[in-house]
């Protein structure tokens, strides 16, 4: 059997599936409550509950497995329908906690990091601290609340476990059954008040909660997202094709990035934010209130040159708790040269390229692509560095997003 074939559920029933709930649907209804509640003041913007049943997902996450989307995510594959059926990642697992916690930095300035070729442009969501540990912490405080309250009404059996994008787990359809959000054409949730700019975490419990109820899908005839990717990685409406996903480019792969693909990143060095902000929902997203979250000085608005200079030690210093390290420093520099390459002719980008690819810290994959931008910096006129499709987002984002243009 291949990893991505679907298997049967193998895992025997535990005793907290086999046997009726202790709490009545009236305390079930309370505990929810509190929930909710709990959540709030863990800083958690919305809290939903989901059952566990994702059987209508399992042909489409198989298909898309099969296409090879997930490109080198190996671990997207190894688990199977897993992913699909959180009961055997977490036996006696009865309901999902989805959660979720706003990112949105003030002063993104999103249109003068984009319209500037000579700035490195951040995902958004990596400016700040990673957020996986800091949002599983939350989570565990979360389930040890509900189990301090249930011990107190004589229930001793309680089970979660929290995960934060680090299981295989379909996060986005459980939040989307939830009721944070429904899944847009970019494969994202949004919701109404909120548009796309949060992080999701789950808590995997063993309590029959009440369900809440999902949002009505609400993308309407909107395209923008589709029209919007620089690389075409939506292949169609809610199917992303992560090979062609600058964020999987510039984050998850592991070697060389296609040359096709490196013009069109532009001046992305790490993810891509541009279909998020074209979707005319995250008009209203809120801004974060986790200072955790605010991008760190050393990469707000920064200069290529400076970042493409510095050494493997001040690269970790800077970005330290940040996601932004899981990359490593030559993946770093990496992107960074396609960034350069991409910016508009310039003696002394090309004496940086020169300068690094005599440094000790870069090897054979990196040099490919300081070769790759010389090569452009030496062929190109000094005003072609902006695409059109880059030219429409700015626009989008002042017309939609004026305050973190």
């Amino acid at each position: 059997m291949t990893p991505t074939t679907p298997t049967s559920i193998t895992k025997p029933l535990t005793k907290a599936t086999a046997k009726p709930c202790p709490l009545t649907a009236a305390q079930l209804t309370e505990l929810s409550k509190h929930i909710k509640s709990w959540g709030k003041a863990l800083g958690f913007a919305h809290i939903g509950v989901a059952d566990i049943d994702l059987s209508q997902h399992e042909a489409g996450l198989q298909h898309w497995l099969d296409n090879g989307y997930h490109g080198e995510m190996n671990y997207m594959a190894s688990h199977g329908m897993m992913r699909a059926r959180p009961n055997e990642l977490h036996p006696g697992t009865l309901r999902v906690i989805c959660a979720r916690m706003d990112y949105l930095p003030p002063e993104a300035g999103f249109a003068s990091n984009l319209t500037d070729p000579n700035l490195g442009y951040i995902s958004r969501y990596a400016g700040g601290r990673d957020y996986h540990k800091m949002i599983r912490q939350r989570l565990k405080k979360l389930g040890d609340k509900i189990t301090e309250h249930c011990n107190t009404l004589g229930i001793n059996d309680t089970d979660f476990r929290p995960f934060v994008d680090s299981a295989p787990i379909l996060e986005r359809p459980l939040a989307d059954k939830a009721g944070l959000g429904w899944t847009g054409k970019h494969s994202l949730i949004l919701h109404p008040d909120a548009g796309s700019w949060f992080f999701l975490g789950e808590l995997l419990i063993n309590l029959p909660l009440p369900v809440d109820i999902p949002i009505k899908a609400d993308c309407n005839t909107c395209v923008a997202c589709i029209k919007s990717c620089p690389t075409n990685a939506i292949v169609e409406p809610y199917v992303v094709d992560a090979r062609r996903c600058i964020s999987y480019l510039t984050i998850e792969l592991q070697g060389a990035i296609p040359a096709e693909f490196r013009p069109l990143i532009g001046n992305r060095i790490y993810g891509c934010d541009d279909c998020q902000l074209v979707c005319p929902v995250n008009s209203k997203a809120p801004l974060t209130a986790e200072s955790d979250f605010h991008t760190r000085q050393a990469l707000v608005q920064p200069e290529l040159i400076t970042l493409f200079n510095w050494s493997e030690a001040v690269f970790l210093r800077q970005t330290e708790g940040s996601a932004i390290r899981r990359i490593g420093h030559k993946r770093w520099l990496r992107n960074i040269a396609i960034a350069l390459g991409n910016a508009p002719a310039n003696p002394e980008i090309i004496a940086a390229l020169n300068q690094r690819k005599l440094s000790d810290e870069v090897d054979d994959m990196v040099i490919e692509h300081i070769d790759w931008a010389i090569t452009q910096q030496q062929q190109k006129a000094p005003l072609d560095a902006i695409s059109r499709k880059t030219q429409r987002v700015i626009r989008a984002i002042q017309k939609g997003l004026p305050r973190d243009a």
